[in-house]
């Protein structure tokens, strides 16, 4: 019985030291878990904090204001923070990876935030209006082309040409080849000279890229629309219609969406996108008036007295439409860019050329004069229209470009660059415990 009851007590003894090592053990890994998550976190509260104040955007920066980009500041940091362990980063997530997937996942959970989920509503029903109106102004830009090489055709096989004087159809081609700001800048207004380099810029450099999937993790990016991030880009950055911040460009909307290098070629561009989205609207008003037709018609007549071809005629009164609504179209974008507003639709009220005034615009009898027209979108709603035909893709490089070259400029961070601004980051931790048990574990961080 004794030796018995000795076997007994021995593997009852065994049982609970076993018990005892293991929970142990499983105690000495939480805690360098909890180390783990501790530093973890306390590295990533270490956030780029201008990027945050002024861009609402999280982001950890890996150059610690150094200029250069090195994950061992990181690994260093966490080993500051009590996970002196064999850390290597087994996946990272730079801020321009993918095209800027993390910058678009970042605007679109600080603008549902903000907003609500359901905010962007208001403009979804017309974002299938905006698609259809820049697919009409390739299609009238085509026809446009066409009925000109049908006019030229129908007057070689006449052998005559029409005359020069009082016709708005050689008129509109001085003012296409005239700079589109010479015709739609207010008389008062400079235009900035500022430029960049656009070798510079996360869209075209070669820039820092982060390795491994985050496919298990949640990736709502793909959910944002290009409203909501088109809204954002309005809230966030500057236009010709507002005042200068002093950063690297004043045109901060012109380059997001021209992506050019100076402030006067980013202008022009948006310019010239303006005329042709609204040159849809000012076309099919033309094409709506009898009036207006009837004017076009007289006047293609009296160019065309000496032919008295009616085919001649038609499709010259077809040409002075083309070239007034092209016409109606600068003069919409002189009234936006002098802070006024424009309708999205024309009527007899609100139509601001005649074709006398036509063919003055871009001549020293041009006067300069713009309607307000009441009811109408001012300026940044029509850049809200160019944005968001952008792409959010197209935006979200460019706009880093920006908020980059404002951290350099006005936030005193010379050293500052978004493909060294970390989003998210998997560790995988190698520890030794007591009696050399070795343990191996990963963890995860990301801005939520």
């Amino acid at each position: 019985m004794t030796v018995y009851l000795t076997l007994v007590f021995a593997l009852i003894m065994s049982l609970v030291t076993a018990l005892t090592e293991s929970a142990s053990i499983q105690m000495a890994k939480n805690y360098r878990r909890a180390d783990m998550n501790r530093a973890m976190e306390c590295v990533f509260a270490e956030y780029q904090k201008e990027l945050l104040e002024q861009y609402d955007l999280f982001g950890l920066e890996a150059g610690y204001e150094t200029g250069s980009y090195s994950e061992e500041n990181i690994k260093n940091r966490l080993a500051y923070y009590g996970a002196d362990m064999d850390n290597q980063i087994k996946r990272i997530e730079l801020f321009t990876d993918n095209h800027g997937q993390a910058f678009i996942r970042e605007v679109g959970k600080y603008m549902k935030h903000r907003y609500g989920v359901s905010w962007a509503d208001q403009y979804l029903g017309n974002t299938s209006l905006w698609k259809h109106q820049e697919e009409q102004a390739g299609t009238f830009g085509r026809e446009e082309t066409l009925q000109k090489e049908t006019l030229e055709s129908l007057l070689k096989d006449q052998e005559a040409e029409l005359p020069t004087e009082e016709n708005p159809m050689a008129h509109v081609g001085v003012l296409k080849s005239t700079p589109i700001l010479n015709l739609v800048l207010p008389k008062d207004k400079q235009v900035s000279e500022k430029r960049i380099a656009l070798s510079d810029m996360p869209e075209k450099r070669q820039n820092q890229t982060g390795y491994g999937s985050f496919e298990d993790v949640e990736n709502d990016g793909n959910t944002l629309s290009s409203v909501l991030m088109g809204e954002y880009v309005l809230e966030h950055f500057g236009a010709f219609t507002e005042a200068a911040t002093g950063g690297a460009l004043d045109y901060e909307l012109e380059y997001i969406l021209g992506g050019k290098e100076s402030d006067r070629e980013n202008l022009e561009a948006v310019a010239n996108r303006l005329v042709m989205l609204r040159f849809v609207p000012n076309y099919l008003y033309l094409q709506s008036s009898s009036a207006k037709q009837a004017e076009a018609r007289a006047l293609a007549g009296t160019l065309c007295t000496l032919l008295a071809v009616p085919a001649i005629t038609e499709a010259a009164a077809q040409g002075i439409l083309l070239a007034w609504a092209y016409g109606e179209s600068v003069m919409d974008v002189r009234t936006l860019f002098s802070g006024k507003k424009v309708t999205a639709t024309k009527n007899d009220a609100n139509w601001q050329l005649s074709l006398a005034g036509f063919m003055k615009l871009g001549t020293e009898e041009d006067g300069g004069a713009s309607s307000d027209m009441e009811g109408g979108n001012g300026y940044k709603e029509y850049l809200r229209i160019l944005l968001f035909l952008e792409g959010k893709e197209t935006m979200a490089v460019r706009s880093m470009g920006m908020i980059e070259k404002n951290m350099q400029t006005l936030y005193g961070q010379p050293g500052f660059r978004m493909d060294y601004c970390v989003s998210r980051m998997e560790v995988e931790t190698v520890c030794r415990l007591r009696r050399n048990v070795q343990y191996q574990f990963q963890t995860y961080y990301g801005y939520q």
